[in-house]
């Protein structure tokens, strides 16, 4: 809980400061962008939360973007599948990968860091491979329009009577990303499920003695961060509405893996929450804000992200050695 009071206060400061600095950053226009993105990189964010709460980590969730963004838009513009079962599949294939890395990891026993490593070469190397190294898109969305509402349409937008817009509304990815929450609020923190993966992350082979199944624990922990960032990439794709399989998703587990480190998510495992990843996300959204607003040069997007993960680290490190000499 210390954790996230302390992110909280850093992030409502950090939004101070950016609002004076910058009055433009509380303008409706730009909190309903910035609403938009949270729920974009928050919904992935949290499945990488669960994989990090386990001691794992997944380093293919952009690749994983990749390749079922690039098989989606071929799905729906040249193979004129329904959108129900082309979302469905889009959705499907980052979860069988991600029990493909559940299983690897625990029955083989492959470090979870080189797995995903793997998975970061092929995935990408097979999305460019489908796409024939072309770009894929949707063009104006046509007889999949729900799909694309989902994506990037407003929840409660008004109009007045000149046509103007007198409320942006809520982004649905926001909403999305509020409803997965609540259910992984549940899932970890009130479930005998979110117990064994906190327990499996503090001490696997403890766990193991306590009658816990480690391995399926583990292995379903890599599952929800599948479907979880199947969803999420449904909604990148019509989000960009269109995917080069070369660069789509790039860096993105970066960006779910700092936001879970600074929301309070231990990488040995064992330690975290939904409120301190969702917390997280929103403090990098809103760096990457302040960088735009500032004019600072777009290049140090990454060494601003590179900085915050580093003192999140050293926090989380220090943090540790206190409690261990107390």
């Amino acid at each position: 809980m210390k954790k996230e009071l302390g992110i909280s206060i850093l992030l409502l400061a950090l939004c101070v400061v950016t609002a004076i600095l910058n009055p433009k950053f509380i303008s409706p226009v730009n909190l309903t962008n910035m609403a938009n993105v949270v729920g974009l990189f928050g919904i992935f964010s949290l499945g990488l939360g669960l994989v990090i709460i386990t001691g794992g980590i997944d380093l293919s969730v952009g690749s994983m973007f990749a390749l079922s963004g690039v098989l989606l838009a071929m799905a729906l513009k040249e193979w004129n599948w329904v959108w129900p079962i082309a979302a469905l599949a889009a959705i499907a294939i980052p979860m069988v990968l991600g029990w493909g890395h559940g299983w690897l990891i625990t029955r083989m026993r492959i470090q979870p860091f080189i797995i995903t490593l793997c998975g970061l070469l092929l995935y990408r190397g097979l999305a460019r491979f489908v796409a024939g190294d072309n770009t894929k898109g949707f063009g104006n969305a046509e007889g999949f329009e729900s799909l694309r509402f989902l994506a990037a349409g407003r929840l409660f937008r008004t109009l007045d009577a000149a046509g103007n817009t007198r409320f942006e509304g809520i982004p649905m990815p926001f909403v999305i990303l509020v409803v997965v929450s609540v259910v992984m609020w549940f899932v970890l923190h009130r479930s005998v499920y979110g117990r064994y993966l906190l327990a499996v992350g503090r001490n696997e082979e403890a766990a193991r003695f306590s009658g816990i199944n480690t391995r399926r624990v583990i292995a379903s922990s890599y599952v929800i961060a599948g479907l979880l960032t199947g969803i999420a990439g449904v909604l990148f794709a019509f989000y960009t509405n269109s995917i080069s399989p070369s660069n789509h998703g790039n860096f993105f587990e970066l960006y779910g893996i700092a936001a879970a480190v600074l929301g309070g998510c231990s990488l040995r495992g064992g330690e975290g929450s939904v409120i301190g990843i969702l917390i997280g996300t929103a403090l990098l959204q809103v760096l990457q804000n302040l960088v735009n607003l500032l004019g600072i040069p777009s290049s140090l997007n990454f060494a601003v992200m590179g900085a915050v993960v580093l003192m999140g680290v050293l926090a989380d490190q220090l943090l540790q050695k206190r409690g261990t000499a107390k």
